[in-house]
């Protein structure tokens, strides 16, 4: 449905990412009106230059190394090299399947898509190209951008962020990349796999630095066994850039060079010159401040996704578009509790991980109330099967409930939905335990961790 002419709806969102339309399907549902805006293509960064093609070239990364490593399980195969071309037209089919699936379930009669340019021009006004919509609600989605650091100059050629990445044509020979958070990691392991050399650089004291000080640990043991070089402790000074590639300087005068140079030090909330501040909306480094229901405090206008502060994944913004719309319509949802998001980072091996770190556990109850465990996956049997290194660690209260579960090594990011259960109903240890996981497999890794913090380890080995 096309509305060009502006109107009122119940709902105006401007931005259709994971957090706008999951806002606006879910509106629709409950016969709300919505005019859902954006300038670029529906579903955001996480569809077309985020999420979905990222795991897809992981996908094509692993088969790349499961040819290489056949011979090992009695395979005889060969790889006889990579076609960056196929593999991004693999990609883009992906992308290109979702996306008509996308614009299937938003031609509703409820939900008006207006593609251009939004801007908040009033407490409940959006304008776009001249065009005014009202919304008796308004919804902040617009979403986020890659970071850059001062004095580096990104020029999509030698100096690239994520979106240049996903666009090349061909495997670089060697690359450094600029940040060793979950963007960082999972391009490491994409271009090594595709036979680049590549280098990590990290300020941080460790790679993926928000998860458990023991998942850095072992993704640093897998990386260096995979000969992916990394960097830690080390700012960014400098870069030079030549026809042969990029010189970087880090902390102490050291340079690594490299054909390409990537960033990734994380995205930026995407609120410059639209208007949010000149309507009252509180901003803090470009974040929309909300409170716990997502509401900024101004008029009927509410955020989601990106541009609030925590974690910037896109499970989160479909959670916070659903709640929204659900908050609009009066049926006064529970809040989400943001420690109860599952992270997952897609390299190889696989993290994923929900609740509170050891530390943070230990932060926020004291250290004598905090007990953990963890569980090597060289008891697992089909971890064996699949020559995968790693562990289950889980962190509990003493006598109480399970506050954190950190897993690495192959597939585990398919175990992560029981661990979401499993923290977000309090499971007790002893509760979990009385659960069968069925046998061999990734997810028995996770039942056999909660028998032993139980006290009745079977396939634990220490």
């Amino acid at each position: 449905m096309s509305q060009p002419n502006g109107g009122t709806f119940d709902i105006v969102i401007l931005g259709a990412g994971s957090g706008g339309y999951a806002a606006a399907l879910r509106a629709a549902e409950l016969d709300l009106s919505v005019a859902l805006i954006d300038k670029a293509e529906l579903g955001g960064t996480c569809l077309h230059r985020g999420c979905v093609p990222t795991k897809a070239m992981l996908h094509a990364a692993e088969i790349a190394d499961q040819t290489r490593e056949a011979e090992q399980f009695g395979i005889k195969a060969e790889l006889l090299g990579i076609d960056m071309a196929a593999v991004n037209s693999y990609k883009d089919g992906v992308v290109s399947r979702l996306y008509k699936g996308l614009q299937g379930l938003l031609k509703n009669p409820k939900i008006t898509v207006v593609a251009g340019e939004g801007k908040l021009v009033g407490k409940d006004t959006v304008e776009v190209a001249g065009r005014r919509y009202t919304g008796r609600n308004v919804i902040l989605a617009s979403g986020s951008y890659s970071r850059s650091l001062p004095g580096l100059e990104v020029d999509g050629r030698r100096v690239l962020t994520s979106e240049h990445a996903l666009k090349l044509d061909r495997v670089p020979t060697s690359a450094i990349v600029l940040g060793g958070g979950v963007i960082g990691v999972e391009f490491a392991s994409v271009w090594k796999s595709l036979g680049a050399d590549v280098t990590i650089i990290e300020a941080l004291p460790r790679l993926v630095a928000l998860e458990d000080e023991d998942v850095s640990k072992q993704l640093e043991r897998a990386f260096r066994k995979r000969k992916i070089n990394f960097k830690v402790g080390k700012p960014f000074e400098k870069v030079e850039q030549s026809d042969g590639g990029v010189k970087v300087t880090i902390a102490g005068g050291e340079t690594v060079e490299a054909e390409i140079l990537l960033v990734a030090v994380g995205r930026g909330p995407t609120t410059a010159n639209l208007g949010y501040e000149q309507q009252g909306v509180k901003m803090e480094r470009g974040f929309v401040l909300t409170n716990e229901r997502l509401h900024t405090g101004v008029g009927n206008i509410y955020a989601v996704g990106d541009i609030v502060p925590g974690l910037q994944l896109a499970h989160r913004g479909f959670a916070q578009g659903i709640f929204v719309a659900e908050e609009i319509a009066g049926l006064r949802p529970a809040v989400i509790d943001e420690t109860g998001i599952p992270r997952v980072t897609y390299c190889d091996p696989e993290i994923a991980s929900m609740g509170l770190t050891e530390a943070k556990a230990e932060e926020k109850y004291g250290a004598d109330k905090v007990e953990s465990y963890n569980y090597n996956l060289g008891g697992n049997g089909k971890s064996q099967i699949l020559k995968t290194q790693g562990f289950v660690k889980l962190v509990r209260e003493k006598d109480g409930p399970v506050l954190g579960v950190h897993m690495i090594g192959a597939r585990m990011s398919e175990q992560v939905g029981e661990a979401q259960l499993i923290y977000n109903w309090e499971a007790f240890p002893e509760e979990v335990a009385q659960l069968v996981h069925a046998h061999p497999t990734q997810n028995e890794a996770l039942g056999e961790a909660f028998l032993a913090l139980a006290g009745k380890p079977l396939h634990s080995h220490s």
